[in-house]
């Protein structure tokens, strides 16, 4: 029997920094500043990610690009990396993104890659708990209640599970 499915997911979109809660509005211009320090002399385009903890703490990333492609790493990733390695036991709540191209503030939210969604995802799976994503652009910000909701029909380590037949 063919039976038809459909995903979808629902976020909030503001046109103001001034329309969001303090603590998203710091978590963005923590990203936003973050994005500055980026190490991207091919693509210029810098990416920051700040990632909040449970207990408050702010955890900042860059992306940091090499020669070697992909030797690089997302700045997302890299605050994910942060946290575990220095804060362990201590979930990430909320992340938000922003980034600049050639020194100016992207007029629209940039989403995480394909690969920082799977570190994500893990991330709420591992800790069973969901990540607030916000990204900021110039011109809106999106809050996605859920890092989950950007990469459904997940890959995560119950995948892994092989029921025998």
């Amino acid at each position: 029997m063919k039976q038809e499915n459909s995903i979808s997911f629902t976020y909030k979109e503001f046109d103001t920094e001034e329309e969001l809660d303090p603590s998203d509005l710091e978590l963005l211009r923590s990203a936003r500043t973050a994005a500055g320090n980026a190490y991207a002399p091919y693509s210029h385009f810098m990416v920051g990610a700040a990632l909040r903890l449970e207990s408050g703490k702010i955890i900042t990333g860059t992306n940091v690009e090499n020669a070697a492609f992909p030797s690089g790493i997302c700045a997302e990733r890299n605050a994910i990396a942060n946290a575990a390695s220095n804060y362990p036991g201590n979930k990430p709540v909320a992340l938000a993104v922003a980034a600049y191209s050639e020194k100016e503030h992207s007029a629209e939210p940039v989403s995480p890659c394909g690969n920082c969604r799977q570190v994500i995802a893990e991330e709420e799976f591992r800790n069973k708990k969901n990540i607030r994503i916000i990204l900021g652009g110039k011109n809106k910000i999106r809050i996605i209640e859920s890092g989950g909701d950007l990469l459904p029909l997940q890959f995560n380590s119950e995948s892994l599970r092989v029921t025998p037949r």
